[in-house]
């Protein structure tokens, strides 16, 4: 299969679905990653940008595209939906991972939005959790107890920005694992990375 996974900003899909996608690369499926902006407003674009390029190795990508958008400055719009659709043409993916709609930082909220549009004849389309997300009710779950450490290590790719949290003392890295952790707990295994599906056919 093709799974796709899109972000506002690097490492937000690490954050998201990193254990998930590691583990489709595994079984020999091509992960594609879609981010939409080098978040420049949280450090040097060309820094991150590599940073990204590294994590995608890490985790074995089959491609890894960059959006033209600006950080912060994502617009939910028929320019944003096409220029999803254009990437969908492309990737033809079976599974899309995309940020949850209910969220504090306006370019995941308004990429979520935009992606429900651009989506609408995609079968399995699936919203990760991030630090900003709100008013998460999971109804999907994958364990990812095998896959944790390669979800950390993609994750410490992002050097840069390890530490920028906005909560003093912890890491992304931290957060990462209690949040796996606490969905693991939910789903009644050691670690897990949750979703709520907008759409997901099991094939019978």
């Amino acid at each position: 299969m093709n799974i796709l996974a899109i972000g506002a900003h690097p490492d937000d899909i690490e954050f998201g679905c990193g254990g998930t996608l590691s583990k489709y690369n595994e079984q020999g499926h091509k992960v594609y990653m879609l981010v939409l902006s080098k978040g420049d407003k949280g450090g040097d674009p060309n820094v991150r940008q590599k940073e990204q390029e590294k994590s995608a190795r890490i985790l074995g990508a089959e491609k890894l595209y960059f959006g033209k958008h600006v950080d912060t400055e994502i617009v939910q719009n028929q320019e944003l939906i096409t220029a999803i659709e254009d990437f969908l043409k492309d990737i033809k993916p079976d599974f899309i991972f995309v940020h949850y709609f209910d969220d504090t930082h306006q370019d995941h909220r308004n990429l979520s939005n935009s992606t429900i549009s651009a989506t609408r004849y995609i079968h399995n389309v699936l919203f990760y959790e991030g630090p900003t997300t709100q008013n998460f009710t999971p109804n999907v779950y994958v364990n990812i107890t095998s896959a944790l450490d390669k979800k950390i290590e993609c994750l410490e790719a992002h050097v840069s920005q390890v530490s920028k949290t906005n909560i003093e003392g912890l890491s992304i890295i931290e957060a990462a694992k209690s949040t796996a952790h606490f969905r693991g707990i939910q789903g009644r295994v050691n670690y897990a990375e949750a979703f709520n599906s907008l759409r997901l056919f099991i094939n019978i």
